[in-house]
């Protein structure tokens, strides 16, 4: 005999809104016969994985452990008391709130979000209890949150020249290798609605070797840890190639980045750990020479 459980939201999107009722339907499919169950239960989670990285491994052994999930949400109600499920398709309809509680990450649910050391994960769970002699069958259904779209802020563009003289450099020897150049750079605006794309532009005025690549990189910044101490790194989420080859001088070259849907998320900031972006700009030169200019950039859901 096989039985199998599923779930299915009524929303397509599977995205959400903290505040909106969560609404599907519990599919049983049963094949060979009338299945008698001990209860069915729905159960929604959401919380937050903090983990350190392992370049870190050794400073933060004596913690790393004790980082503890942060749960943003727990709701479990019964779906179907004891009873016989008949043979074939069952659809069994189900309404759940979706309001977070407040907790050390702040008064209510955060986005979703899928990073490498920080994880903002929501998933509605169905479990259905039968006799000892048989297992308990479970299905799962992970879906998103976002936050309300708020009004946009007001916009923040960045200009600035890049020389030998604004990089960073280790030493005066190592300033002293580089090769001449003068580049312009204008980010629209340095504060970023989560569903518009990134602009700006980038213009190369000078320059005394050959250009290999221009690049537009984003980075996010992820700081995760305890009383005990924090652990940050900067991972790339995604890398757009503006300009290839020797680009033509004094001419604008346009940037233009469509941020990910589950790889970004408003900058978050809380006791336990924060969420970051920066915008990197990266010109290779032909030897392999790589200069950057870092952006710090603030994403917010807005209109």
């Amino acid at each position: 005999m096989t039985t199998n459980l599923s779930i299915n939201l009524k929303r397509a999107s599977k995205g959400y809104y903290e505040g909106e009722n969560l609404t599907g339907v519990v599919v049983v499919d049963s094949s060979f016969g009338d299945i008698r169950h001990e209860g069915l239960t729905l159960t929604l989670e959401g919380s937050v994985n903090l983990q350190v990285s392992s370049k870190n491994a050794g400073l933060f052994d004596a913690f790393s452990s004790n980082i503890k999930p942060i749960t943003l949400i727990n709701t479990s109600l019964e779906l179907a008391p004891a009873g016989k499920i008949p043979v074939g398709v069952t659809e069994i309809p189900f309404e759940i709130p979706l309001k977070g509680r407040p907790t050390s990450a702040g008064p209510g649910l955060l986005e979703t979000y899928h990073g490498v050391f920080v994880n903002v994960l929501y998933t509605i769970k169905c479990s259905m209890k039968r006799s000892f002699l048989n297992k308990p069958l479970n299905t799962s259904c992970q879906f998103f949150v976002q936050h309300k779209p708020q009004d946009p802020p007001p916009l923040k563009p960045v200009r600035c020249e890049i020389t030998p003289n604004s990089i960073r450099a280790s030493a005066a020897a190592t300033r002293a290798s580089m090769p001449h150049f003068q580049l312009y750079a204008e980010i629209d605006s340095t504060v970023c609605a989560l569903d518009k794309p990134i602009t700006g532009k980038i213009r190369v005025d000078e320059c005394s070797v050959g250009i290999k690549s221009i690049e537009l990189q984003l980075v996010r910044v992820e700081t995760c840890g305890s009383a005990e101490g924090f652990s940050r790194d900067a991972t790339e989420i995604q890398n757009i190639q503006v300009g290839d080859g020797d680009v033509c001088r004094s001419r604008d070259i346009p940037l233009y980045m469509v941020l990910p849907r589950l790889f970004t998320c408003p900058t978050t900031t809380t006791h336990n750990f924060n969420i970051e972006f920066e915008l990197n700009i990266a010109v290779i030169f032909e030897d392999n020479y790589l200069i950057t200019e870092n952006f710090p950039i603030l994403l917010l859901r807005c209109r």
